[in-house]
């Protein structure tokens, strides 16, 4: 299946929280959009590695996802070497997506920002030849997406470009609802983490209003970029 843009997340949650506005509008606007996630969050606080797929796959009939796969990495402990770089290539060259949205290049959570440098070495690594990869007993053709974009998470970093989720905001935090385990909900007996707290589900949508007041619209969506975007024309800039 050749997507248009392939998200990958570290854990189930980190699509939705970071980047399920602008997942959301790609596929109004009639892209093919999946996500791999890299862990099951298997050392979550809250909930177990069954809750979390049965989250994940409802979170994905929200946003309309073409598809989504787990690739079962050690949560926490997984690193960025070679047998892991070839697991993310077979996505890679399986999906084939013209835009690969990575998670945070630097976060609270050690693992975002090791996501991040994994999958993007991949990509680099996927468009050589000589790097043989199959799967299902099938060979593979190189393939590296044309674009890498890396969203915010936790941390405020500063944004290279945004995304006007205006119209999307909704559909996002009713992805985000679909992690029951994993947010604010006051008849839970857990134990309380950041991301438990009525303050950190609310911060969901201001984060993405106050994106949004900086350029002029209700809600955004920050990423940054490891290479200059270039535009046609300065009448493509909003």
């Amino acid at each position: 299946m050749k997507l248009d843009i392939l998200a990958f997340g570290a854990h189930p949650d980190d699509i939705e929280l970071g980047v399920g506005g602008t997942i959301a509008k790609a596929i109004a606007e009639g892209k093919k959009v999946g996500v791999i996630d890299l862990t099951q969050g298997e050392l979550g606080t809250r909930g177990t590695a069954e809750t979390r797929e049965t989250e994940a796959s409802n979170a994905a009939k929200v946003l309309g996802l073409s598809a989504r796969e787990n690739l079962g990495f050690a949560d926490g402990f997984f690193i960025n070497n070679k047998a892991h770089q070839l697991e993310v290539i077979k996505m890679l060259r399986k999906y084939q997506p013209d835009i690969v949205l990575c998670n945070a290049i630097d976060d609270r959570h050690i693992d975002h920002g090791k996501g991040s440098k994994l999958v993007s070495d991949a990509c680099f690594l996927s468009g050589l030849i000589k790097i043989e990869t199959e799967l299902d007993g099938n060979s593979q053709e190189k393939w590296r997406p044309k674009h890498v974009y890396h969203y915010i998470q936790w941390k405020n970093i500063e944004p290279d470009f945004v995304v006007d989720i205006s119209n999307f905001i909704d559909i996002k935090q009713k992805a985000v609802d679909a992690y029951q385990t994993q947010f604010f909900n006051k008849e839970s007996n857990e134990p309380e983490t950041p991301i438990t707290s009525k303050t950190f589900l609310e911060s969901i949508s201001y984060r993405a209003r106050d994106l949004g007041r900086l350029v002029g619209v209700d809600y955004a969506e920050g990423f940054t970029v490891e290479r200059y975007i270039t535009v046609d024309s300065l009448f493509d800039l909003k």
